[in-house]
């Protein structure tokens, strides 16, 4: 199985990555800050503006570490990494899949059949914890009894955009009701928005959907996946189609009860947000710096796996299930297993 090693986080605008010999070293205003070698590290991602050297990224290059550059304020600018691996038959299938429209479509529901189940336990569970009062607790159920008959839907759909349909329904609804699983007030929710996030909340579910996107890249690119070409996200230049479609099953699971610990238990304040006028809000440098930590933290935390049964660190699960889809694409599985909570 995969080890489970370091992700760097350069939170600093002004951190310059460099090398020296098999380190890679922080220097912010031409100051050591840190070193690390760099076979104690799987991705480095950087939120700095000053960048890297190219000593630094042949490194990372050389010893396929995936390096990622984010703007300060964690907008997605580009990724650096080596030659293409993975085996050639394997993308040949994935092509041929994701150009069949009958045969995406299967794949596409099956994503988002897992991402509504477990939206529905991610409610059910807030209802068996906390017991909300009585007129919450109805709402909540009515949208996880109207979650479960959108997810009928997808054994009828013909196609892809039907598909894309049943998913954004499920999503309003799902956070149509977001907003009463937040427990402290200071974190006034009122539906989900995207670009630029308009609440605290939206901040942090943004921030963490892209740390996501990034493990979830990685984890193709490692067993040879196109993280490009999707089977529900269709292809559109620069956009990681197959990255989106796996994430679905897994942004309730990894990062909306991530997001709903820290908030809960009151981790971070309001105080730890900065408003950016029309870009939004965003995070401040060291509340980023101690959510990560806990992000990191939390993906050494064992789960068993519900297909496999085998226990497992969380951060391994994006890898996990590209195996799985990796497998069901080559016909070793006769359908991919998504991953639902247990």
């Amino acid at each position: 199985m995969k080890r489970l090693l370091n992700t760097l986080y350069i939170l600093s605008p002004n951190a310059y990555l460099c090398k020296d010999g098999e380190n890679l070293v922080i220097r912010i205003n031409d100051v050591e800050a840190m070193r690390i070698p760099i076979h104690n590290l799987e991705s480095v991602l950087s939120f700095s503006r000053v960048g890297a050297s190219p000593g630094a990224m042949y490194l990372c290059v050389h010893n396929g570490i995936k390096l990622t550059f984010l703007s300060p304020t964690g907008r997605y600018i580009g990724s650096l990494e080596g030659a293409i691996r993975g085996n050639v038959l394997l993308r040949r299938t994935q092509y041929r899949v994701a150009d069949d429209e009958i045969a995406s479509t299967h794949i596409a529901s099956i994503f988002i059949a897992g991402k509504i189940m477990n939206q529905r336990a991610v409610l059910s569970r807030f209802c068996r914890d906390h017991q909300p009062e009585t007129m919450v607790e109805a709402q909540i159920k009515e949208v996880i009894q109207q979650l479960k008959e959108e997810q009928k839907k997808l054994a009828n759909v013909s196609d892809r955009m039907a598909v894309m349909g049943i998913e954004g329904n499920a999503a309003k609804l799902y956070f149509s009701v977001f907003g009463h699983l937040i427990l402290n007030a200071d974190f006034p929710f009122s539906g989900r928005h995207r670009r630029p996030p308009k609440d605290i909340v939206n901040a942090l579910l943004s921030f963490f959907y892209t740390i996501l996107a990034h493990d979830v890249r990685a984890a193709l690119e490692s067993v040879g996946l196109d993280p490009f070409v999707g089977f529900l996200h269709v292809d559109r230049p620069g956009r990681p189609s197959l990255v989106l479609d796996l994430m679905e099953e897994l942004r309730a699971y990894l990062v909306d009860r991530f997001v709903l610990s820290v908030i809960n238990k009151k981790q971070v304040t309001s105080k730890d947000f900065l408003a950016q006028g029309e870009n939004g809000i965003i995070l401040k440098d060291e509340t980023r710096k101690a959510l990560l930590s806990l992000w990191q933290k939390r993906k050494k935390d064992e789960i068993t796996h519900p297909f496999l049964k085998e226990r497992m660190p969380l951060g391994l699960l994006p890898y996990i299930q590209a195996q799985l889809l990796a497998r069901h694409l080559r016909s070793y599985l006769d359908d991919y297993p998504v991953f639902l909570i247990q």
